[in-house]
Parts: C-alpha cells; structure tokens; sequence
C-alpha cells in the first residue's frame, strides 16, 4: 500500500533529498510505491489532480528532475526487490531498486550484467538513458540486456514491451530515457563473469600529459574488450588505466609504465563488488554539484591538448567501444555507438555562494571541448539540447513514439522529448 508523505511528515525531507544538494523543492506529496498497483494509482491520481509528476529511484539526476516543486513525487525507492535465475541467467528487477541491490543478487552466483560504476545509481534512471559500465565493452549497455520491460503509461494502464510485445516501445525504452512511462520491472539477461576484477591506475606529471594521453589513445584502439580504459586529467597530473573485469589483465601493465615518467601506481585486485561500490560517495547528497559531458568520436592531438588546459576541474574519459558498438544503430533509441570516448567535466562544493563560479567554470572548460565532440550521451544532459543525444532520424522517430504513448506530456520531468514536433531543448 502507497506511504503518503506531506511537508512536516517523518520522513518527507529525506524523501525529496536527492544526489545534487542544490536542488530544493517540495513536492506537495511524494507517494512511496510498493508496487505496480500503487503507481498506477499514483499516475492516475497525480493526472485527476492536475499535479506535475516527477519519479524518484536513485535520485542521481543532476538537475534533480525527480522531485517537482508543488507536484507529486512517485518514489520507487520501496520497489527494491531483484530475483534472479542463475538457470537461465536472468535476473527480474523492480524499477526502484539500485545498482547495489542488482551486483550483490547476481554475485551470488558470480553473474552480472552491465551496471553503472556507483551502486547507490538507479537501475531505472541509468538503464533508461542507455546505461554505461565496466561490463559494456563484453556485454554492450544496459539497456542492450534487458529482455523486457513493464510499464505503467500516462494513461495509468500497465504494458509489456519486449522485442515480440510493443516492439516500438520497447525500442525506445532503450535509451529514450523516461518519456514513455515508468518502468515498474526490468528482466534483464546475466553473464558468468566471476567475481574478479582488475584497476590498474598510473599517475603523471602534467608535464608529460600530452604524449601520455596520446600513448594511451594508440594502446586503447587495441584493448581487449575486457579493459575499459579511464583518464582523469587533472591542473598538475594525469592519471590513466584500465578497468578489467575477469581472469588476466597483468600483461597490459608494461605498456603503461611505458607512457611516461609514473609519478605514482596503484595495481589492485579486488572482487567485483568492491569495485561497483569503490566510487560511492557516503555523503554525496551532501554536495551541490555540477556537470557537462561530451561524446568524442575520434581523440585527436588537438583534442588532447584543450583537454589540458583545464583550469582548475578534474576531467574524465572513459572508452566505449566493443560490445556496444556491435549493435547495429537502428536497433535501439540510444545513439553515438561509435562513440571512442565519454568525456565528463564534473565538480563539487558546499557554498551556495560559489554556485555562479563553479558552474561557469565549468560550462566554458567544457564549451573549449565542443569542437571535437559528436554528440553527447542523454544520462549527462544538463541544460544541453536534447538533439545533442539523438539524430535528427532518431529523433523524429521518438517524437512519434511520445505522441503515441505520452502525447500530453505527463511524463515531462527528464531529458524531454516533446510530443508533436521535434525537441530542441532538455530541461536544465
């Protein structure tokens, strides 16, 4: 049964505190769902209201998208629950569950299936959007292993979309983002992995970072498609490695050492659940916070060079390729498969009076960047146009796909695709 939450109830300001500690707004409730039945209800309510409806699962969104001021707040967060059938390698996820819940229940059996690098991140929210991780060179996106979705849409009423049942809809769940419902549950395809992964990481002065980065770019176009590659360039040093999930890994570590002259190493073995939970941050709502992100389909020395001159704010890339790029385009919403690099500029702080600054910062490091970018990926859309994620095609097809199932824009509180004509623009 739905927990009801209204200003001054146990629980309410914990309810609408989310990842990004700039985002501040009351909902006029937040129903806690326990089910299907409660979010249908939900929906059906917040749309007899008149009440704006925003959905909450992990709450990562860096605009906070999940919690609209004065509307109604669906939070999933109570529908954690995650089955799985080591048999047939299958896993059956409610849409509130995290990343966490979903590693610790396929570990069991070491299995996995490609999740983001925070468990404390959303299945839904980061499935939606396509669904990065250290799995997606092996086994494609998330969004790529998920067998069926349930849904409840704007009309209240709940559907399956698979590659037999709603075919479309279920095209465009895959990475389309939450424009077309609320994913109650996902079934997801798992892989034997083990429970074994490798970081490798090796730090640089900044001095050497051009012909580092460069070295790293040629040794990556070779990886195997267990190694993600990772950057981190920061003022005074350049951190790159690899990320290798399963048996091996060791014989990539004299080509690093290689590079450059290493400040500093670090070779780490560790079971794959530390690794999905070593970049969580404990007292991350805490923070407020701010990003921009960028494809790079190509890295050329140029490139590399802009990416150098960061002032002051961390940078990253992490490699794409592999699995994710074996799926022929056409067959799902998510776009930019032959992506090499996810680049991130991200920051964070605790004074409101350094919001104007840092975010600034922040836009003009990463503007220097659009010249080599093609594109961006949905999840990390920040104030940019949502024509930055998808091609004009791709686009018009979604356009089409949201007027079908959403075509009074209920569902509006994402990287929004406006039904009737072609979005330009993604909420800030």
């Amino acid at each position: 049964m739905t927990t009801l939450l209204r200003a001054g109830d146990a629980g309410y300001d914990e309810a609408r505190t989310v990842w990004n500690a700039m985002v501040d707004r009351r909902p006029a409730v937040i129903a806690r769902c326990h089910d299907t039945a409660d979010v249908v209800a939900a929906v059906r309510f917040a749309r007899t209201a008149g009440l704006e409806i925003g959905v909450r699962c992990g709450g990562h969104n860096i605009a906070g998208l999940a919690v609209p001021d004065g509307g109604l707040m669906i939070d999933l967060t109570p529908m954690n629950a995650v089955r799985v059938d080591p048999e047939r390698q299958l896993a059956w996820i409610q849409g509130g569950a995290l990343l966490g819940e979903l590693d610790r229940a396929a570990q069991e059996h070491g299995l996995a299936t490609t999740a983001g690098n925070v468990s404390h991140t959303g299945v839904g929210g980061l499935t939606l959007g396509g669904g990065m991780g250290w799995l997606a060179r092996q086994f494609g996106l998330a969004c790529d292993n998920v067998a069926s979705y349930e849904v409840v849409t704007a009309d209240g009423e709940v559907v399956r979309a698979s590659a037999e049942e709603n075919p479309e809809l279920f095209w465009g769940l895959r990475g389309g983002g939450g424009n077309f419902g609320i994913v109650t549950s996902f079934e997801f395809r798992l892989h034997q992995v083990g429970t074994r992964a490798l970081v490798a990481e090796f730090t640089y002065p900044a001095s050497a970072g051009f012909p580092v980065l460069r070295g790293w770019r040629e040794l990556n176009a070779q990886a195997p498609r267990e190694a993600t590659f990772t950057a981190t360039i920061k003022a005074d040093t350049v951190t790159v490695g690899y990320v290798w999930v399963g048996s091996g890994g060791y014989n990539l570590l004299p080509a690093f050492r290689a590079l450059g002259p290493v400040l500093e190493e670090s070779i780490e073995e560790m079971p794959y659940l530390t690794l999905q939970s070593r970049d969580d941050n404990v007292q991350g709502h805490r923070y407020r916070r701010y990003w921009k992100g960028h494809y790079f389909k190509a890295l050329p020395d140029d490139a590399i060079r802009a990416l150098l001159q960061t002032p002051g704010v961390a940078a990253s890339l992490q490699a794409y390729g592999g699995a994710i790029a074996d799926v022929p385009d056409e067959d799902a919403a998510f776009s930019h498969r032959h992506t090499l690099f996810e680049f991130v500029t991200a920051t964070r702080w605790e004074d409101p009076a350094e919001d104007e600054a840092r975010i600034t910062q922040l836009r003009e490091y990463a503007a220097t960047l659009e010249p080599y970018a093609n594109g961006a990926y949905v999840n990390t859309l920040n104030g940019d146009p949502i024509n930055r994620a998808f091609p004009p095609a791709k686009l018009a097809r979604l356009v089409a796909l949201k007027t079908a199932y959403d075509p009074d824009n209920v569902f509006h509180l994402n990287q929004n695709i406006n039904p009737g004509e072609p979005a330009t623009t993604a909420a800030a």
